[in-house]
């Protein structure tokens, strides 16, 4: 007999690849979690993992292993779900990790229109990088991640989650007011900035993605000279005649834009794409369903819905 909660172990070191980060996952000791691994591969009979450098990887028994594994913990999330709405479960606190703009936009609304029409309902919110959010779902650190689309990302089909699309946000270009494109009517070409010193934020922030993308499909590669997450800071940047940049619309909303031209830009990869997830099952949860509902509906309120 396969203990599923083995299986959870494993599924949490072919995630993170290695003992030690896993264990910080799971709140558990490395040692702890490599018992587990030796009594899963006692009850199957195999070896799942080998040491790869300094982390480890999956045998081929390990990756058929791992397929059933989240069919399993899939099946387990229908399973709480269905018993908790057995039970009525109308009481109870859902974790939300949300990068900061998809809290103000959808997850705050949210949070306010719960209060009316499910009061017993705690959201518990924790604030997230947009390439974090899905990694705590996944550990099990929350139940809903409001996420957006980035290079690394699950794969929109991955078994282990449940989609929502929320909004697709467009990107704008900021330029300098000296810029020969400030005063430009209509939208700008991203190939038209080719030339330009670039502000963005640092790799692995799913914006950073997306100007690359945008860039990419324009024809070049920015020239990226200054780096910040924070697009007050690009905005400011900008308005100094330090480069241009693409940012998210919704983010240039609390930012000074006296110094800057902002313009609608011509490519469609310019897109900040948003959505809910949960792990595979969970969305039928009893107190996880109505707030993606309320999640849509407060996105659907948005000027740019999914």
């Amino acid at each position: 007999m396969i203990d599923a909660r083995r299986l959870r172990t494993l599924r949490a070191v072919a995630d993170h690849r290695t003992v030690t980060a896993a264990a910080a996952a799971l709140y558990l000791t490395p040692s702890a979690v490599s018992q587990q691994l030796a009594a899963l591969e006692q009850e199957t009979g195999h070896t799942l993992l080998v040491r790869d450098g300094r982390g480890v990887r999956l045998t081929a028994a390990g990756e058929i292993l791992l397929t059933h594994a989240d069919a399993v913990l899939a099946q387990l999330e229908r399973a709480e779900a269905d018993l908790a709405a057995y039970a009525s479960g109308a009481a109870g606190e859902v974790t939300v990790a949300s990068f900061a703009t998809g809290i103000a936009l959808v997850l705050a609304p949210a949070v306010a229109a719960l209060a009316g029409t499910a009061p017993d309902l705690r959201v518990r919110v924790l604030d997230a990088e947009g390439d974090a959010s899905l990694p705590m779902l996944l550990d099990g650190r929350a139940d809903i991640a409001v996420a957006v689309e980035y290079r690394g990302a699950p794969r929109p089909d991955d078994r282990r989650l449940t989609r929502l699309p929320l909004y697709a946000e467009p990107f704008d270009a900021v330029l300098p007011l000296h810029h020969p494109l400030a005063a430009a009517t209509g939208p700008v070409a991203v190939a038209d900035l080719a030339a330009e010193p670039w502000i963005g934020p640092y790799p692995g922030n799913p914006c950073h993605d997306v100007v690359l993308l945008a860039c990419e499909h324009a024809g070049f590669q920015p020239r990226l000279v200054h780096s910040s997450d924070d697009f007050r800071a690009v905005t400011a940047l900008a308005s100094a005649g330090a480069g241009v940049a693409l940012v998210p619309r919704s983010a240039l909303r609390d930012t000074e834009r006296t110094a800057v031209a902002v313009r609608p830009v011509d490519s469609p990869l310019a897109t900040r794409r948003v959505f809910a997830a949960t792990r595979a099952g969970a969305e039928l949860h009893p107190l996880i369903r109505p707030v993606l509902a309320t999640l849509a509906e407060a996105a659907g309120h948005l000027d740019h819905p999914a």
